[in-house]
């Protein structure tokens, strides 16, 4: 008989029965996570092929849209149907999306295919969130989140070459990569019907937060439109709006019989608010670069696609290794290391800011380090901090509300910068001058957000120490 497995240890996260559906959790993680790489790598082809400049932002915030409406449903969903049939159904609604963006003619058709394959992936990233918070103890949280770390690390090095391969062989050639994610989102569906238990039950007397979706995707599509008013007066009022629309729905989520999020998230004294704060702050501080950063370098420095996107890469990569040296450590490192990890956020955007406008290599590699750790030094712990802050029953919510967040600070943050980016002109033309301009202005505009992020990582940092 084989000796038990040391207690938070990786064979402890495979044993009992948990390996395949650590499999499949990764399978998951890998479908947004590449999605995400390619995708960043190439957008330039896709606005020089279907035109639309102006909406380029909407690219990337209109799959985070969907996402947001996806991922924050998820929870639910996964209680209502089982996560059995949600996931196989979700890959199949994401593999439906990358078929009409590989077939568009247009970028308003391109939009209507991302938006879809956002819901998809939205679903499928929540309904892996909620198995982690479901089928892993407490003790192997950081080895599970340092685990799907791990795939994005894999996405870093394999998405860009994906991404530049297809996009370098010509006007077209960017339509394989949508054909190729198709044909993985069909596997991530044939494996899911596989691994996960075929005897689990959902709950049919589950209800979903409709109403609090639906200001969601208000709110996004308000400051996703910001721009388009001509005016830093109505931009500004559009995306204070949508930002007033947002937190008057935690606050009444609060609440309400149906929640989309635990209870305590709408109390940012509380250690679920503190979390989802911080995790919303500083995913919407950081979308400048994954959006923008790979346009500015091949118009700037000439960079092929396949250069820029893993120039940009860099911050997924710094993630991973990040959260995986840091992955063991307890006692008084998770709080501190949350406090370092929104603190590198904002040196990475200040230093951007500087970078960009004239950009040089080895300090936009830094930049994008300094990123990549910020989150990979401090995510870990503040899922780890939220879910052992929660009652039971409310774990599957919980984690659910993760992706909801991230996902719902990355559409915000998307659109915030697309709307920065078009004022300063990137929305008529990607000229010389306007990547210059944007490449101030999209880092500029959303480093306040970044310093707004300190205040919760700092209550987090000081509630684990008086945990200790």
């Amino acid at each position: 008989m084989s000796p038990s497995p040391k207690p938070g240890s990786w064979g402890d996260v495979l044993a009992e029965g948990r390996g395949p559906r650590f499999v499949l959790i990764c399978l998951g993680v890998w479908l947004q996570a590449a999605d995400s790489m390619v995708t960043s790598t190439i957008m330039p082809s896709v606005g020089r092929g279907l035109g639309g400049f102006e909406w380029f932002g909407w690219a990337t915030a209109g799959y985070l849209l969907g996402s947001v409406l996806a991922g924050a449903s998820s929870g639910l969903l996964a209680q209502r149907f089982g996560l059995r049939r949600a996931t196989a159904w979700a890959a199949v609604v994401y593999a439906a999306g990358c078929v009409v963006s590989a077939l568009a003619p247009d970028m308003l058709s391109f939009l209507i295919g991302r938006g879809l394959q956002g819901i998809g992936g939205g679903w499928v990233a929540g309904f892996c969130a909620v198995a982690i918070g479901l089928m892993f103890p407490d003790r192997l949280l950081p080895k599970v989140y340092a685990a799907t770390t791990g795939v994005w690390g894999i996405a870093t090095l394999v998405g860009p070459l994906l991404g530049g391969l297809f996009a370098d062989t010509g006007p077209e050639g960017w339509r394989g990569v949508f054909w190729c994610f198709a044909i993985q989102a069909g596997l991530v569906a044939l494996t899911s019907l596989r691994l996960l238990p075929v005897a689990e039950k959902g709950d049919s007397g589950t209800k979903i937060a409709w109403w609090q979706l639906a200001v969601v995707g208000l709110a996004v599509t308000l400051i996703g439109v910001a721009d388009r008013t001509g005016s830093v007066g109505g931009m500004i009022g559009l995306t204070l709006t949508g930002l007033a629309a947002l937190i008057i729905m935690v606050w009444r989520d609060g609440k309400a019989k149906v929640q989309l999020l635990p209870r305590a998230a709408s109390q940012p004294t509380s250690v679920p608010g503190a979390v989802y704060l911080a995790m919303f702050l500083m995913t919407a501080s950081s979308m400048a670069y994954g959006v923008y950063a790979p346009a500015i370098l091949q118009t700037l420095k000439g960079y092929s696609a396949l250069m820029a996107g893993y120039v940009v890469a860099v911050e997924a990569l710094a993630w991973t290794t990040a959260g995986l040296l840091v992955s063991g450590l307890t006692g008084l490192w998770p709080g501190r290391l949350m406090r370092l990890g929104g603190g590198l956020v904002v040196a990475s955007l200040v230093l951007s800011a500087w970078v960009f406008p004239h950009p040089h290599l080895g300090l936009v590699l830094l930049s994008g380090t300094l990123l990549g750790a910020g989150f990979g030094f401090s995510w870990a712990f503040m899922g780890q901090a939220l879910l052992s802050a929660l009652p039971t029953h409310e774990r599957a919510l919980g984690s659910a509300g993760v992706t909801t967040v991230r996902m719902t600070g990355s559409a915000i943050g998307a659109t915030g910068a697309a709307a920065v980016a078009n004022l300063v002109g990137v929305g008529d033309a990607l000229t010389p001058q306007s990547a210059s301009a944007a490449g101030f202005w999209v880092f500029a505009a959303l480093t306040p957000v970044a310093l707004l992020a300190l205040w919760p990582t700092w209550r987090l940092g000081q509630s684990r120490t008086d945990q200790i």
